[in-house]
């Protein structure tokens, strides 16, 4: 077995200190950059290593993060994700990436787990509000460890959160349904204890409303974000006596499976049908129909969540308390399964 290379062998390869090799490759500035660059160099030469548990130790930092998510076969999930590596990665962060498929005992055994694992912060999109306490947030905030809600959010004082304007969004997209011709909008939502679906259907809700539109809540329909759920909430839609000529719903997935039902049942779209998503998949520019679709911004949203973790992480050092609610605005992006009357912009 090779033998690993250590800073008293560098040291003798150079005929300097050991103290002044750990010194160099810390990067310390009372060392002459001749020196830091040779020492460098020589490390490199020599395949050595540093110990990164000796420097978390030292440093009491463990250069890792946590990112807890609903689901990661999600691409925006994933993109959020991306954006958040995008931007630590070069700060000498690594992510590590825990799911709790939207169940409340998952969430609180990936905090515990992730705790264990010395982070440094947790970024979180929470399972479900339905926790009658924040003991398991607020137990990471008196062991010092920010923590950064995403998309879902809990409001929890001390813990910054980067959202979408969820409201906006959904405003947009019924409004864009409206200007198209459509007079009677379903809404496929999702369960509206979550503030992000909550504030889709008040969006929702309101365009109806300032358009002179009647608000008819038979045509709301809470549904999980999958393609099947999808299919048989418009297949009870189109079943009404009066059925929608337009579904607007929460989730591009839910989408997806209302479009797969209104083919079947031999209607056009959007001739007869018009179908909005939201979060804007990658399938819904890519498919023989596209799909109209909110946009949230996912890399900029994990970048942004990653500066205030820096920023905050900055400001503990300083003793200094921050706690920031960013909110990104969203932008629909109109595509076949909309588009009456319009010129089609893809992007």
């Amino acid at each position: 077995m090779r033998k690993k290379t250590t800073i008293y062998d560098i040291a003798e390869k150079l005929n300097i200190t050991a103290a002044t090799v750990s010194r160099a490759l810390n990067g310390n500035t009372k060392i002459s950059e001749s020196t830091r660059k040779l020492v460098n160099d020589t490390a490199k030469e020599m395949n050595y290593e540093q110990n990164k548990l000796a420097l978390a130790l030292k440093s009491g930092k463990s250069f890792n993060v946590g990112v807890i998510v609903p689901r990661i076969d999600s691409n925006f999930f994933a993109s959020v994700i991306r954006g958040i590596e995008d931007e630590l990665h070069p700060n000498g962060y690594h992510v590590i990436i825990c799911q709790t498929h939207d169940q409340e005992n998952l969430e609180i055994e990936n905090i515990n787990s992730l705790l264990n694992a010395q982070v440094d912060g947790i970024f979180m999109s929470i399972s479900s509000p339905k926790l009658e306490s924040n003991k398991h947030f607020q137990n990471l905030l008196n062991k010092g460890v920010p923590l950064i809600f995403f998309d879902r959010k809990k409001d929890v004082p001390g813990v910054s959160s980067v959202t979408i304007d969820d409201f906006k969004g959904a405003y947009q997209a019924t409004q864009h349904l409206i200007d198209q011709g459509c007079k009677r909008i379903a809404h496929l939502s999702s369960n509206r204890e979550i503030l992000i679906f909550k504030n889709r259907y008040l969006g929702y809700k309101q365009a109806i409303i300032d358009n002179g539109l009647e608000f008819d809540e038979s045509i709301v329909i809470e549904t999980p974000s999958k393609v099947l759920e999808g299919r048989k909430t418009t297949k009870q839609l189109l079943g009404m006596k009066t059925p929608p000529d337009a579904i607007f719903s929460v989730s591009d997935f839910t989408a997806l499976g209302a479009i797969e039902e209104i083919k079947a049942n031999g209607l056009r779209i959007p001739e007869d049908i018009s179908v909005v998503g939201f979060s804007n998949e990658p399938f819904t520019r890519f498919m023989e129909l596209s799909i109209t679709s909110v946009d949230q911004s996912p890399i900029e949203m994990g970048r942004i969540s990653a500066q205030v973790f820096l920023e905050e992480t900055s400001n503990n050092s300083k003793k200094i308390k921050s706690e920031k609610q960013v909110v990104l605005s969203p932008e629909l992006i109109i595509r076949d399964s909309s588009l009456k009357s319009m010129v089609l912009i893809d992007k």
